[in-house]
């Protein structure tokens, strides 16, 4: 068996979930679990969730169908929309809603006008340049949708380019177009905040919230921590050590040489590597947590292994090791990955073992 192990938690879900809630107690919430729950596992996150959400949200068709082949019933929110008459289709029959970002997306549903009612998000881009109608020609698409007898409902959406940093003035600006742009539309349902703007702008919350990474138990700003925010972590990657050696001073450790000991050094030897998703590009200095204590790597990411400097400490083979989670938040280890969280838990490979509490 693998030593690098993966634990997930439904406890800390659950408590992020109900952070979202007393956050923004009045909206509706679709909860963001494309790319497999941000790594986290689609279809058992959604498991978790679906009793306490209004809606999922994934990025294309193959992820709504993998959850409803799970067995979840929770209405899922297509984030990149449909783009066949197949897929519209099967929207329609699986009761998702959809995205309409671009002018191909409405010819298609006039196309097909007629079958089960529809949900649509109309999305807006309000700033980021992304994905959506520019502001001038958003009042059109709402009309066009608007006119199909099987529209049933419509939400309008955009997306923060900024708002988890906290100078900066682009989300006041995508508020005030959005608040333009509602003003000249009947009234309907807005949704305008991710994770950042749900934990600080309860100005924008609107009718619906799209919580992200906060419900997996990490930060959306770079200046405050998850447990500033009262975040729990869902995921915690341990392995084990599996040798311990000591070397004297002046002696360089991995590949490439890059990091040499000024002393004599007790190396603990940690299974996980890039080939389970630990950055290869983890800086030494990078900390591990070894039987709850921290720790720093030394020399450069393996694909099997890490080495790490635990000084004249007691760790043997067989010691327990945490990358990150409880006890070592993803965000520290991300930052000194120069990274971002989101990416350490897309990364997990399909070696690593998955254990459910």
């Amino acid at each position: 068996m693998r030593d690098a192990t993966l634990t997930l938690s439904r406890s800390a879900l659950l408590h992020n979930m109900a952070r979202v809630r007393a956050c923004a107690p009045q909206s509706r919430v679709l909860a963001m679990v494309k790319a497999d729950a941000y790594g986290h596992g689609a279809s058992l996150v959604a498991s978790w969730l679906s009793p306490h959400v209004d809606a999922l949200g994934v990025a294309f068709m193959e992820e709504a169908l993998a959850l409803r082949d799970a067995g979840i019933k929770t209405p899922i929110a297509l984030m990149e929309g449909v783009f066949n008459a197949y897929e519209l289709a099967t929207a329609r029959a699986l009761d998702m809603y959809l995205v309409v970002h671009q002018s191909q997306q409405l010819d298609l549903l006039e196309k097909h006008p007629s079958g089960p009612p529809l949900t649509v998000w109309l999305k807006v881009d309000s700033g980021m340049h992304r994905l959506g109608f520019s502001p001038s020609e958003a009042v059109l698409a709402y009309q066009r949708l608007e006119a199909l007898p099987s529209v049933v409902r419509i939400v309008l959406c955009s997306h923060f380019a900024a708002a988890d940093v906290t100078t900066s003035l682009q989300t006041e600006h995508q508020t005030t177009v959005m608040n333009a742009l509602a003003a000249r539309l009947p009234a309907m349902p807005r949704s305008l905040a991710n994770s950042a703007a749900i934990l600080g702008r309860p100005e924008v919350h609107h009718q619906w919230v799209r919580p992200g990474i906060m419900l997996y138990g990490s930060s959306p700003f770079a200046d405050r921590t998850a447990a500033d925010l009262d975040l729990e972590p869902v995921m915690t990657l341990h392995s084990r050590v599996i040798a311990v050696r000591d070397i004297s001073a002046g002696e360089a450790v991995g590949y490439g040489a890059t990091w040499t000991s000024r002393q004599p050094t007790r190396l603990a030897v940690v299974a996980i590597g890039y080939g389970d998703g630990y950055p290869r590009h983890a800086p030494s200095g990078t900390p591990v947590l070894i039987n709850g204590r921290r720790y720093p790597l030394v020399g450069r990411v393996s694909m099997d292994m890490i080495t790490v400097d635990v000084s004249d400490e007691p760790v043997q083979p067989g010691d327990h090791a945490v990358l990150w989670g409880e006890g070592l938040p993803a965000d520290e280890v991300a930052a000194h990955a120069g990274t971002i969280s989101y990416e350490l838990f897309c990364r997990i490979t399909g070696r690593v073992e998955r254990i459910w509490r």
